[in-house]
């Protein structure tokens, strides 16, 4: 694998770490697939700290979609960066249409772990292209989680997917995790993403910056919610919560929720009839 791809070890690690200790999410496949694969992590990559983050990230990211599944029963998701991934099982697909989509060799590899089916498909594709769209025939309505992929991603390759993923989708609604300018700065001298040789990165600091003609920013999300930081204790909880939950944090790392504009305006419209 190129190096990007081989960024989806760390999150692996991350979840399947945080699962053994039973802190903030279940993933019983990510202790499989990191048990079986044996990939060796270094230095900052291997942290627990920084698995406590990608764990409650991940859970975040799991809690929105939930919710979003609920509000928009006819939609189908779609996984952009997927990596080895089990959110399809954590979540369930709940009659949704799914799926995952990463490079190539990284669907290869994740189909040693994974199966088709007919609520579950994977699509080998680059974000940056977006020719997989055609595999998907759905049009009507969409959700979309890219978690830890926008920061590998120019402005304008974000731009031109999600415009042409608004173009494919009459209602669509996407949550993403950003790195802020400040944290591609600092990313040369202290990113765990170094450990398996990526040394280029991209990031934003007004989350307008991902907004098109087509596509509009909702509001921001909480990336460590409280509740998650209370499942550590003693000191672990108290250097976790200053390293990653607070002031520090907003530095460098943001997570957006943006929708479809037509979508938008139809639910601030279905607000107003409400009140």
């Amino acid at each position: 694998m190129n190096s990007v791809n081989k960024t989806l070890y760390i999150p692996l690690y991350g979840k399947s770490y945080v699962s053994k200790k039973g802190l903030f999410l279940y993933d019983k496949k990510a202790e499989e697939i990191w048990e079986a694969e044996g990939f060796s992590l270094k230095g900052k990559s291997k942290s627990k700290w920084l698995a406590y983050y990608m764990g409650i990230r991940s859970a975040v990211f799991d809690e929105w979609l939930k919710q979003e599944m609920v509000t928009a029963p006819d939609a189908v998701i779609i996984h952009i960066g997927c990596g080895m991934d089990s959110r399809v099982i954590r979540v369930g697909t709940e009659n949704h249409k799914w799926y995952d989509v990463d490079f190539l060799e990284v669907i290869e590899e994740r189909k040693r772990y994974y199966a088709n089916t007919d609520d579950y498909q994977m699509i080998a594709g680059d974000a940056r292209t977006c020719d997989w769209l055609t595999a998907i025939e759905e049009n009507k309505s969409a959700i979309v989680v890219m978690e830890g992929v926008s920061m590998y991603l120019t402005v304008d390759e974000m731009q031109n997917l999600l415009d042409r993923l608004c173009s494919h989708f009459e209602r669509l609604s996407l949550l993403v995790d950003a790195y802020t300018s400040f944290a591609v700065r600092m990313s040369k001298h202290r990113n765990p993403i170094n450990d398996v040789g990526v040394t280029e990165v991209y990031g934003i600091d007004k989350p307008q910056a991902y907004q098109t003609e087509k596509l509009a920013f909702v509001k921001e999300h909480t990336m460590i919610p409280q509740k998650y930081v209370e499942e550590l204790k003693g000191f672990e909880k108290f250097l976790f919560a200053k390293l990653y939950a607070g002031s520090l944090s907003k530095k460098l790392y943001r997570l957006y929720e943006y929708q479809k504009k037509q979508s938008l305006n139809s639910n601030l419209s279905n607000c107003c009839l409400c009140v």
